[in-house]
């Protein structure tokens, strides 16, 4: 008798498909899921595993779970109501913003659902370790995650509540930090091939999350949210927030006086390159922002736009907004569409510059006069640069910062990240250990993260063709689904091939549901998207089954003995 886990029959399987897709649905992952039965949409961004998602769930935190293992992590679960004060201590309770489900209990105390746990890990080790004969040690846990998305969307790839495995490691040396990374890098890949994810490895910044080193590992797809640049000739690949561009001085000696020059009604880059007859790249665009409150100006060439996402991520954690026209009504000195850096960088607001403002370079900008604008303005003669900050838009084209050639951008889904803290969560809890020579030694950490959840979807996306979904193996629902065409006999021979099957050790879903026409049964299986789909069909009667393989479309007739054979061989 085979075990009942390994076959499950579909006449008693929880399931309802559809033929249309969702009318909210945009992307592919999110039509399918839901129209192939393995996820229900419970609120904006909160979802319902159904049995078949559930399983698909598991099969990718069961790989996760062995790669951690397997480098020495030990799991955990921590709660994910938390109190407000460790959020607190570390400054995230106002960092996050509106993206913190906050709640109060019954006696008015402060609590939230924890978006990530750093806080709560950091004091765990504190309370548990004490020596350095405690340490290195590498927790993890995969949990539900709660974020208050503004827009959530594209079905489980961007929801509310998610399932996250986050895993943290503890070293008491930069160096032991160092080999935790690179153990969670390797693991990382191994799980990433396992799932059967198209992945890259790109350069990233920690934003608010701190620390030095920052990895993302991205998934192409069309539906990501995330774009990167790749090198066509190198090996450079980097998220297109962590983008470098070298600073490279040049000689400003050749450059004349300033000069202002009379531009009414030109409060923009493109009516002032108009009404010159220059190129917007030979100007200088001053963008006002307020950081914290506090107004600064950020200079790039006429030509690009400022990534307001990449200046955020640089000035974490602080709060970046543009200015308003409120702004300008309290700072006379400010003069709308006219503002320039001479004269103002440095004590009317703070100058931060794009790495192409480089010092030597000449620029034809606001004069801080109605009307007026100046040329000849050289970064460095005539105004002085606080900070060089990569800020600008990338393009299709931008010389890598390795070797100079054009870069290509992609769009990809993150499903995963890996950071070295360092000591910033250590600092904000005191977390020492008693080290080696008897004195208290300040620990360090990286945090890793992988979107369980999110590489569900992130599968579906690369994998899918235009029947339906098309899983890996290791992560499909099933090894096989045995379809009967419909009659007593084809029927009676499903459920046996399904009970060899699962005998051998297969994981097998039999369609042996009554009154639904083999036309819709063959449909569901491509949609399902289960590795490989064995039919009795019409050769029944002759113990003839045809095997077909779902991604290549592959079909072959043979006997239930060979069928049996070759499947579970």
């Amino acid at each position: 008798m085979a075990n009942a886990a390994q076959v499950q029959r579909m006449s008693r399987l929880m399931i309802k498909t559809l033929r249309e897709d969702p009318a909210d649905a945009e992307t592919a992952s999110h039509k399918l899921l839901v129209r192939a039965g393995y996820v229900r949409r419970s609120s904006a961004g909160i979802w319902t595993w159904l049995p078949l998602g559930k399983k698909v769930l598991e099969n990718v935190s069961r790989i996760v779970r062995e790669e951690m293992d397997a480098i020495g992590g030990q799991e955990v679960l921590l709660p994910a109501l938390l109190p407000k004060e460790p959020y607190e201590a570390s400054g995230r309770w106002e960092e996050y913003g509106d993206l913190l489900f906050r709640l109060k209990d019954r006696k008015g105390a402060d609590y939230l659902l924890g978006p990530t746990h750093e806080e709560i890990f950091t004091l765990t080790v504190k309370d548990q370790c004490t020596s350095y004969k405690d340490l290195p040690v590498i927790l993890y846990q995969i949990q539900t995650k709660y974020r208050d998305e503004a827009r959530p969307r594209s079905g489980v790839l961007r929801g509310r509540e998610f399932q996250m495995k986050d895993s943290y490691s503890f070293d008491t040396t930069d160096e032991g930090l160092a080999e935790a990374y690179a153990a969670h890098r390797g693991a990382y890949e191994k799980i990433f091939a396992r799932l059967g994810l198209d992945y890259r490895i790109v350069s990233a910044v920690s934003g608010a999350m701190g620390g030095s080193a920052s990895e993302e590992f991205l998934a192409p797809a069309a539906a990501g949210e995330d774009t990167f640049v790749d090198c066509p000739a190198c090996d450079y690949a980097a998220n297109t927030e962590a983008v470098t561009v070298k600073v490279e001085p040049v000689d400003g000696a050749t450059h004349g006086p300033v000069e202002e020059l009379d531009t009414p009604e030109t409060p923009t880059i493109e009516l002032l390159a108009a009404h010159l007859n220059v190129p917007a790249s030979a100007t200088l665009k001053n963008l006002l922002v307020k950081v914290d409150g506090e107004i600064v100006a950020v200079g790039v060439p006429g030509d690009r736009e400022v990534d307001l996402g990449k200046l955020g991520e640089h000035l974490a954690p602080a709060t970046v907004e543009l200015v308003t026209a409120e702004d300008f009504t309290d700072r006379p000195d400010l003069v709308r569409g006219y503002v320039g850096p001479q004269g103002l960088a440095g004590k009317a607001f703070r100058y931060i510059a794009d790495p192409r403002v480089a010092p030597g370079t000449a620029w034809i900008t606001g004069a801080n006069k109605q009307g007026m604008h100046a040329k000849n303005v050289v970064a460095g003669r005539d105004f002085e640069i606080d900070d060089y900050l990569d800020v600008v838009v990338v393009e299709p084209g931008d010389p890598c910062p390795k070797c100079g050639t054009g870069l290509k951008i992609d769009r990809a889904i993150e499903i995963g990240h890996i950071f070295q803290l360092g000591r910033k969560y250590a600092d904000a809890f005191e977390l020492d250990v008693l080290g080696q020579n008897g004195k208290p030694t300040r620990v360090t950490m990286g945090s890793y993260g992988i979107g369980v959840s999110r590489a569900v979807a992130a599968l579906a996306e690369q994998t899918h063709d235009e029947s339906g979904l098309c899983w890996p193996r290791e992560v499909a629902p099933a090894d096989v689904h045995v379809v009967a065409a419909g009659k007593a006999k084809q029927t009676e021979l499903a459920l046996e091939i399904g009970e060899q099957l699962g005998a051998a050790g297969l994981r097998v879903l039999v369609d042996d549901r009554p009154g639904v026409s083999p036309g819709v049964k063959f449909t569901d299986a491509e949609l399902l998207g289960v590795p490989t789909i064995v039919v009795a069909g019409r050769r029944a009667g002759e113990g003839v089954v045809e095997v077909k393989d779902r991604r290549t479309g592959e079909r072959e007739e043979l006997t239930v003995e060979e069928a049996v054979a070759r499947l579970s061989a």
